[in-house]
């Protein structure tokens, strides 16, 4: 379930207050580039997996 606006509004403003106007975007940057690098080390994680494991044939012996 995803919060509404005002519980966006609460949750920025205690980020505010905990963080000060100064370090927001700096805080928001990072967080963004985390998640960017998140994603593509899953993307790579997933293909080297696949790379690890070759599927074997039943049929063979």
């Amino acid at each position: 379930m995803m919060p509404g606006s005002s519980e966006w509004l609460i949750i920025l403003g205690i980020a505010l207050l905990l963080f000060g106007p100064k370090k927001l975007p700096q805080l928001g940057g990072s967080i963004g580039e985390f998640i960017s690098n998140l994603r593509t080390g899953m993307k790579s994680g997933q293909m080297s997996e696949d790379d690890k494991n070759p599927k074997i044939d039943a049929g063979k012996s």
